[in-house]
Parts: C-alpha cells; structure tokens; sequence
C-alpha cells in the first residue's frame, strides 16, 4: 500500500542543483532557514565520467540529467511545490555542447536547466557565508573549489566587494595536469606552482584587511577531515596539516585515496589536484581555513528567500 504524499502548504522556495556527482532538489520555507528543509531528494550522478577530451557530455550523460531532473522536480511536483530554481553548474554549464544539454533536458521535461556566472556563483557563496557566520565575523574570505573552477569572494557586508572565478577546479586540474593512476612529482610541481601563480594575482586584487577566511565546498570539507578534523565538528584546515599529505595521496592511485578518512570514493580521483589548488589558497590567504557547510545552493535559497518575503511586503502595502 502506497504511503500518501504529505503537501506542503507553507509558502516556499526551492533549488535543484544539478551537479558533477548529484542532482539535489532542496525545499525550504520562505521564513525558515536552509539548515531545516521541509523536502530534500537527491540522485546521484558521475557526470565527471561522462565528459570527453572535448569537454563534450554524453549521451548517457545527457539522459542521467535528464532522469535526475525529471526525478527531482517530480518529488517537488508531488508534494505539492511548483516554484523551483533550476541550477546547473560547471559540469554541464563549461560543456561544449551546454546548449544541447538544456534543450534536450527542457524537451523532455520541461524544465530549462539555468546557468549562474562563476562570478555570481561566487558572490552566492559569500552570503551564504555571512550569513552562517553572521555580521559580527568581520570581514570575510571565502574559498570554494568546485569541480570546474574555483571562486573566491570577499566584503565587510552583507555583500562581497570582490567576486572572481579562477579556472582551476579539481576535476578540470585533474583532468589538464594530473591524468592517469599515477602521477610524476614534475607533473605534481608543475601545478603546484601553475595554482600558486593564479592564486596570488587573482587574491592581490581582494581589498579586505585580515578577514576570517572561510572555506565552502567539499573538497575543503574532505581535506579537513583528511588533515584531522573531526566528523560532525566545527572544521578547521590548517596549511601545514594540508601540506603534509600532498606527497602522501600523490603516491596512491585512486582506489586507495579512497581508503583515507574523509575521501569519498567518487571523489577520491581528484583529491590530489584539490589538495594542491587548496595548499595555493591557503599559501596567499594566510595559512588556515574555516569550513562553512553552506555554499552556492545555500546562498541561492536565501536570496530567494529574501525577495519572496520582500514581495510579500510589497503585496501587503498594496492591500
């Protein structure tokens, strides 16, 4: 006997974020916070493994998205919610053919995929930040290392004064730098020293005097753990903790990195190359980093948060 489906008759918002390794539909009520989502329905994805030398995504995972986007706007629909933001990121936003990908997907579903700008998706993460830490964090850095890029953000308020997106997400460096099972410490130097660069030139243009520098994404949330932090704990990544295990997962293949606390196996492939891209950050940025569980997506639902309460006012005063 089917179990009948619960609606949700609160006014909400919503973000299906279509990424690399999932695409997660979060629901959250206008006037509630993204840490207690009323619907929450994730598939799993390997869109890494579905690119090519091109940069092209397959077929097959073309219609991954698509089952995963049909699949998670239809939890939405069934409980009852229609107002869903549909997010795709760098994996299928940096494809070559993105286009084919949103026009099959929205053929067969009819749901248009939406692109943010590495930029914007930047500036989401700082108020997802701030927002987590609050205002009287101070000024703050936040770092975000995604698959195909990395965004850096920075502000004194509400919002960031500085928003860049450097191309050197960890599945882009793996796949450039580091491909293969094994990997040459010249090939290991090379990038060390190619994340180094683009690091200090794009940070030198960050004007915030001693922020608090805070870290969003899972390949700082893994690294931690990894470096000794504590599951289910307040995260910290220190430079010299990180440093240390560079040589040390430049020396396993995949299949082992995975053994290690923290790394997941799905990601176990570019561990590597996110732990170099994180030892530039924290190289120019001052040596430690504060893990934020919040990020993008989070940044995302705020914001529509924001301005569906403040369309409600705005009806409110017409009354």
């Amino acid at each position: 006997m089917r179990r009948a489906v619960r609606k949700i008759e609160e006014p909400t918002v919503g973000v299906l974020d279509v990424g690399s390794f999932s695409a997660r539909l979060v629901v959250v009520p206008v006037d509630g916070s993204p840490r207690e989502p009323v619907l929450n329905h994730q598939t799993r994805l390997r869109l890494d493994r579905e690119l090519d030398g091109r940069g092209r995504l397959s077929a097959h995972g073309i219609a991954d998205v698509t089952a995963a986007v049909a699949a998670g706007m239809g939890a939405a629909y069934r409980h009852g919610v229609s107002h869903i933001y549909p997010l795709a990121t760098s994996s299928i936003r940096d494809a070559t053919n993105a286009a084919d990908i949103v026009r099959y997907v929205a053929g067969e579903t009819g749901v248009e995929l939406r692109f943010l700008s590495g930029r914007r998706e930047a500036e989401l993460t700082y108020v997802a930040s701030r927002r987590w830490f609050g205002a009287d964090a101070g000024p703050l850095l936040v770092l975000d290392i995604g698959g195909g890029t990395v965004e850096l953000a920075a502000g004194r308020g509400d919002h960031a004064t500085f928003a860049r997106s450097l191309p050197l997400g960890a599945r882009s460096m793996t796949r450039d730098w580091l491909p293969g099972e094994r990997v040459s410490a010249k090939r290991v130097k090379a990038l060390r020293a190619h994340a180094l660069d683009v690091v200090t030139t794009a940070l030198g243009a960050a004007d915030v005097d001693d922020p608090r520098v805070v870290g969003c994404s899972k390949v700082l949330q893994q690294l931690a753990r990894l470096s000794g932090a504590r599951p289910n704990k307040c995260k910290e990544l220190r430079l010299d903790d990180l440093r240390a295990w560079i040589p040390r997962l430049a020396a396993l293949p995949p299949s082992k990195r995975a053994e290690l606390p923290g790394i997941s196996r799905s990601r176990a492939h570019q561990a590597l190359a996110g732990a170099i891209v994180a030892e530039a950050l924290l190289t120019v940025a001052g040596g430690k980093v504060a893990i934020c569980p919040w990020s993008t997506r989070d940044g995302l639902l705020l914001t529509l948060q924001d301005k569906a309460r403040e369309k409600a006012r705005g009806k409110a005063a017409a009354a």
